[in-house]
């Protein structure tokens, strides 16, 4: 017979009694198989109404029309964190809705973008002053890399380059000023090919120097990749591994289906930049940890293997795997955490 003591605890404890007690279940039901859960509510909880979602309309500096999905928090709600959702190559911000909804009913304020050559943001405004589609199936490394993309100059609301992920980032960050968004407490969550440009674009944003009044760069709180891919078209993720932020602060979550060799060999590269800070579940296997992490709240990088055979969009979309969940548990972690 198990049995599970639970006394008043503090926030961080409680994750950690969470994991524990999950720990211990039988192993027929799987640790993550059960609902992220604080005590015994559910971690996503739906709003009374559903809130309307704007359409944004973006620009970069190469002249795409980039639109997105705006999910705010209701009137007179903090967000818990701003998000932004990526997309997996052929895909677009309808294909990440359900996460994007789930995420906005658990208390976040979420943005999903249509990146270049995908759903709505096909048009691109030429230098000739004409317009030109953009097809994701005609995309190439440098029209990849452009996603990613925030350079030039040493202030960076003055960039030469300002890629689809940094136009977003700058619509954030007029909302933080308007008060409506909080960049301190942005977070990034990206899907298959999406994952690769959420963590390039995350090392982009680290390499932004400090200005006299303050940061200008750093602004990523946290990291979810969701069945990553470690290279497509030529672009490989490799750069972002091998980053100082990737490779030992950055606080990441990466989730995939079983069998995923990209995600498993990422995970154990960034483990060895983080010796005693680890924590994983593979599929069919008990939970595993750094060899001198007291308590998995201590964690920096988490590993979770699902059972389920669908990747990118599809696994985050899909309600039976619990992303929305898992992902809200992660964020909730890292953003109590001081800086």
């Amino acid at each position: 017979m198990r049995v599970v003591v639970i006394v008043a605890v503090s926030f961080r404890s409680r994750f950690f009694l969470m994991l524990v007690a999950l720990w211990l279940a039988p192993r027929s039901t799987g640790i993550w198989e059960l609902p992220c859960t604080w005590g015994q509510e559910p971690a996503v909880k739906k709003s009374a109404a559903p809130i309307a979602v704007e359409e944004l309309d973006l620009e970069t500096s190469d002249g795409v029309r980039l639109v997105a999905s705006y999910y705010r928090v209701a009137e007179d709600t903090k967000p818990l964190a701003t998000v932004i959702v990526l997309h997996d190559l052929e895909g677009s911000g309808k294909s990440v809705e359900p996460l994007a909804t789930a995420l906005q009913e658990a208390g976040c304020a979420v943005i999903a973008p249509d990146l270049r050559g995908h759903g709505a943001s096909t048009r691109r405004l030429g230098a000739n002053g004409k317009e030109e589609e953009i097809l994701a199936k005609a995309l190439k490394k440098t029209d990849l890399e452009l996603m990613a993309a925030t350079r030039g100059g040493s202030m960076r609301d003055q960039a030469g380059v300002v890629g689809d992920i940094e136009t977003v980032r700058n619509y954030i960050h007029r909302k933080s000023l308007d008060g409506e968004l909080d960049i301190n407490r942005l977070c990034l969550v990206g899907c298959g090919t999406g994952a690769t440009l959420a963590a390039l674009w995350t090392t982009a944003d680290a390499a932004w120097p400090p200005l006299a009044n303050g940061p200008q760069g750093q602004q990523v709180r946290a990291l979810v990749l969701v069945s990553p891919v470690w290279a497509t078209k030529g672009l490989s993720i490799s750069p972002a591994l091998s980053s100082d932020i990737l490779k030992r602060a950055m606080p990441m979550m990466v989730v995939a289906e079983a069998g995923n060799r990209d995600a498993t060999r990422l995970f154990d590269q960034l483990k060895r930049g983080r010796p005693q800070e680890w924590w994983e579940q593979r599929l069919d296997q008990p939970p595993d940890k750094a060899p001198k992490l007291e308590k998995a709240s201590d964690a920096t990088l988490f590993y979770m293997e699902l059972d389920s055979t669908l990747s990118g969009d599809k696994l985050a979309s899909d309600s039976t795997a619990g992303i929305a969940g898992r992902v809200k548990t992660f964020l909730s972690l890292v953003l109590s955490r001081k800086r």
